[in-house]
């Protein structure tokens, strides 16, 4: 199939969850022939290192600027655009309607749009078109903010409530015009489903199973990890809640345990904030697969977000025992005690982490159900043929879904 991708990032380097899931399916389709035009917005112009990543998985690579998050016409959309805040960042760019325009001039099987905050530059070219195209929503978009309002003032209280109001009237809008919609897990679905009036298929996030297969986790390290990229605000407020009020209570039964945060824009404030020498402060990891077997357990204390989580995944693919709130695990047909231990407040996730770190044996089974688990659910295989049977939907050629990795 020829395919109109289009992206407000690019997938590459992987720097977060939605990139890495970006990068794996376009990998996927690339490697089951079909042929991929990626259109995206950026920050900053793509390096030739990264250009050169991508290049074997695309026919055509079209990357356009974007405009500045502190700009007069983003302020001006920001008070008085219909458009949600978020939608009005990644929108209202002419130059991006011209070239979405033009595009769609040629013949493409499927047109595949991320996220519902992309879709302003897009629409009026798609009526004008007729063309039917693919949404693939992440998250419930519209309650999704509360860790990102959460930090705002006080006296912004009636702006949060605008944009919340200004998003819901968005999802609806955008979602209904979808030929075909998309979620990451059965949950999203059936609320994106009563959003939209339509169906919303599923396609999983994954793992690459064979780049996690051959990790051993060091069950004697006492190594806590936790991986995320700190522009989510939902990662920001998982570090805090565990440096506030869930390490503390472990460190009263586990001294020596040590909390290794990693991950993309670590906030420099929070090594001032929190001195404590069992605190490591990582950053962005390039090799992860070495950082996980010199762990012992992988923390997720999350308690805003939605959707999947991939760097649970890829822990639980690479053996590491897990030690979760509800929000962590969500969208994973999984089972508390059997492949992870926590809960929702400081002090059951404390004790989670106490258990898996007391009884190396437990700790174990409990790793190796997760690993398991992700090996037959979540390969990114499965996920990309999750995504063909939708493209074949749409077109009316049904294919055999793909089959879990070995």
């Amino acid at each position: 199939m020829r395919i109109l991708w289009i992206l407000p990032y690019s997938p590459w380097p992987t720097t977060s969850g939605g990139k890495t899931r970006q990068y794996q399916m376009l990998r996927s389709l690339a490697a089951r022939g079909h042929r991929i035009t990626l259109l995206v917005q950026s920050k900053q112009p793509l390096a030739a290192a990264d250009r050169a990543t991508l290049a074997p998985l695309l026919e055509r690579l079209i990357e356009l600027p974007r405009r500045p998050l502190r700009s007069l016409r983003t302020l001006i959309a920001a008070l008085f655009a219909p458009t949600p805040l978020l939608a009005s960042v990644n929108g209202l760019n002419p130059a991006l309607e011209a070239t979405f325009d033009s595009l769609l001039a040629e013949h493409w099987d499927i047109v595949q749009i991320e996220h519902s905050y992309t879709f302003q530059p897009y629409e009026a070219a798609l009526r004008r078109h007729a063309q039917p195209f693919v949404l693939t929503e992440h998250n419930v978009e519209s309650s999704l903010g509360a860790a990102t309002y959460d930090r705002l003032p006080r006296w912004a209280l009636p702006f949060v409530r605008f944009d919340q109001w200004r998003y819901r009237r968005w999802e609806r809008r955008v979602l209904s015009q979808a030929t075909r919609l998309v979620a990451v897990t059965a949950a999203d679905a059936a609320t994106l489903s009563r959003i939209a009036g339509q169906p919303a298929a599923v396609v999983v996030n994954g793992v690459d199973c064979e780049q996690f297969a051959a990790v051993r986790p060091a069950a004697g390290s006492q190594r806590i990890l936790f991986l995320g990229n700190y522009e989510y605000a939902p990662n920001l407020d998982a570090v805090e809640w565990a440096l506030a009020e869930v390490l503390p209570r472990l460190w009263k039964r586990h001294p020596g345990a040590r909390f290794c945060v990693c991950g993309h824009a670590l906030p420099t404030t929070w090594a001032e904030r929190w001195p404590d020498p069992r605190i490591e402060w990582r950053g962005f990891v390039s090799d992860l697969p070495a950082l996980q077997a010199q762990s012992a357990v992988f923390l997720a204390p999350l308690r805003h977000g939605g959707g999947s989580k991939l760097k649970v995944l890829e822990a639980m693919a690479a053996g590491l025992p897990l030690a979760s709130t509800s929000q962590g695990v969500s969208g994973l047909a999984v089972e508390a005690g059997v492949h992870y231990l926590g809960g929702d407040d400081a002090a059951a996730l404390a004790d989670g982490l106490a258990r898996l770190l007391d009884d190396p044996a437990m700790a174990a089974r409990i790793a190796e159900h997760g690993r398991a688990y992700v090996r037959q659910a979540h390969d990114w295989g499965v996920a990309a043929g999750q995504l063909e049977a939708v493209y074949a939907d749409l077109l009316g050629h049904p294919l055999k879904e793909a089959s879990a990795c070995a």
